[in-house]
C-alpha cells in the first residue's frame, strides 16, 4: 500500500469537488468536516455539504444548527485567504426548488400541494441520494459563476449500500420518466384508446389496491409534472459527467472491519467501472498502541502471571488492555493489507482512533492532521 497525500490533494487548485463516500457509521461526516477545516486553513474557499450530521458535529464547528443555507464557520484561521461554510441537505426543500425552477408558478404550486408529491419528496427510496447530487450541481454552478467557493466537500448519505449513491439519480429519473406513470396519467388518450377496456380493468384493480384518491393524486401529479420530466434525466446525466471529470476526487471512507472494507471494495470497483476519479481510501479509527515494542503475547502472559499471583491488579489490567490493543492493531493491519493486495493502486490514509468524540474545531483539526500523516 502507498500513502494518500491528503495535503497535496487539498492544495491542488484543479480539484473543485471532493466526495466522501462509503457505508454508514464509518466516520464519513467527521472526515468531510475535518477535510473542510484543513483545506480552509490552507487557503481554500470551502463549503461542506453534509447529510443529517450528528448535532455534536454542528456544535464542533461552532454552529447551533445546520440547514439548507451555507453558514460561515467562525474560528477558522483565515491568514492564507481561505474560509469555511457548512450546510446540511434539506431533501424536501431541494426537491421543491427543482420544481419551482423548472415549472411555471401555477403548475409548480399544483405539484407542491399534491399529496403524492409530498410523499415522494419526503420518503421515496433514493430521493435523499438524488437530492444530494442535485444540491451538489446547484452549488457547483453557483460557485463557478460567482467564485464564492473553489472547493466543495460532499458527505454522501448513509445508504444501506454505498452503491445507492451512484444509482439513485438514474433510478429516480427513470421512475419519474416511467411509462407506467404516463399510462396512469392518461389511460385513454392516443393509441392507448385501443386498449381502453383492458386499461379500465387495470385502473379498477389499482383503485382497489391503493384507493381511488391515491390513484387520482398520482394521475394529477404526473399530468402537472409532465413539462419537467426531461429535466430529471438531463440533470442526472450532467451530474454523472461532472463526477467523472478530473476536477472531482472521490475518497472512500471505511473502518478497519470486514463488512466496511467489503463495502469499500465494492465502491472502489464501481467507481472504476464508471470511470470516476478515485483519490484513495481513508481508514478511520485504527488502533495505535503506545508501546509497540511490548508484544501482545508478552503483555497477556505477564498479565496472566500477575493475576495468578494476586499482586499488582492495576498493572495486570494495564498489561491486558495493551495486549488486547496490540492484537486488535495486528488484526486491523492484516485487513488493510488484504484490501491493499486486492486493490494495489489505491492510496491509503490511516487515521488512528481518538480517545473521545470530536466536539470542537481543535478536534477536527486533529483529525485533519492525522489524515495528512502528521
Amino acid at each position: 500500500m502507498h500513502s494518500l497525500e491528503v495535503d497535496a490533494l487539498l492544495d491542488d487548485p484543479s480539484i473543485e469537488i471532493m466526495v466522501c463516500c462509503g457505508s454508514g457509521g464509518v466516520g464519513k461526516t467527521t472526515t468531510a468536516a475535518a477535510l473542510g477545516v484543513r483545506a480552509a486553513e490552507r487557503g481554500r474557499r470551502v463549503v461542506v455539504l453534509t447529510i443529517d450530521p450528528a448535532r455534536r458535529l454542528a456544535q464542533a464547528m461552532g454552529l447551533p444548527e445546520l440547514d439548507d443555507t451555507p453558514r460561515r464557520v467562525e474560528g477558522i484561521d483565515t491568514k492564507k485567504g481561505g474560509h469555511l461554510d457548512a450546510m446540511m441537505l434539506d431533501m424536501k426543500r431541494t426537491f421543491d426548488d427543482v420544481v419551482l425552477n423548472h415549472a411555471s408558478p401555477d403548475k409548480a404550486q399544483q405539484i407542491l400541494e399534491n399529496p403524492f408529491y409530498i410523499a415522494l419528496s419526503s420518503s421515496f427510496a433514493g430521493t435523499q441520494e438524488y437530492m444530494a447530487m442535485e444540491k451538489l450541481g446547484q452549488l457547483h454552478t453557483a460557485a463557478s459563476a460567482n467564485g464564492s467557493y473553489d472547493l466543495i466537500v460532499v458527505d454522501t448519505p448513509p445508504s444501506r449500500s454505498a452503491l445507492d449513491f451512484l444509482d439513485a439519480p438514474q433510478r429516480l429519473s427513470s421512475f419519474l420518466d416511467s411509462r407506467l406513470l404516463r399510462l396512469l396519467s392518461a389511460p385513454a388518450r392516443g393509441p392507448i384508446r385501443i386498449f381502453s377496456a383492458g386499461m379500465g380493468m387495470v385502473t379498477g384493480a389499482l383503485t382497489k389496491l391503493v384507493g381511488a384518491q391515491v390513484l387520482t393524486d398520482i394521475q394529477t401529479f404526473v399530468a402537472a409534472l409532465d413539462s419537467t420530466f426531461g429535466g430529471f434525466r438531463e440533470r442526472a446525466e450532467r451530474t454523472f459527467a461532472l463526477l467523472q471529470q478530473s476536477r472531482t476526487a472521490f475518497l472512500v471512507v471505511a473502518a478497519p472491519e470486514p463488512d466496511a472494507l467489503r463495502e469499500a471494495s465494492y465502491f472502489v470497483e464501481r467507481l472504476r467501472d464508471e470511470r470516476m476519479p478515485l483519490a484513495g481510501l481513508v481508514l478511520n479509527r485504527m488502533a495505535a498502541p503506545a508501546a509497540t515494542h511490548v508484544s501482545a503475547e508478552r503483555s497477556l502472559s505477564a498479565a496472566e502471571a500477575l493475576t495468578e499471583s494476586g499482586k499488582h491488579p492495576a498493572a495486570a489490567a494495564v498489561l491486558r488492555l495493551h495486549g488486547e490493543r496490540m492484537l486488535r492493531a495486528s488484526r486491523e493491519r492484516r485487513l488493510a493489507e488484504r484490501f491493499g493486495s486486492a486493490h494495489p493502486g489505491v492510496a491509503v490514509a490511516s487515521v488512528p482512533a481518538l480517545s473521545s468524540d470530536v466536539h470542537d474545531l481543535d478536534g477536527l483539526r486533529e483529525i485533519g492532521a492525522r489524515l495528512s500523516g502528521e
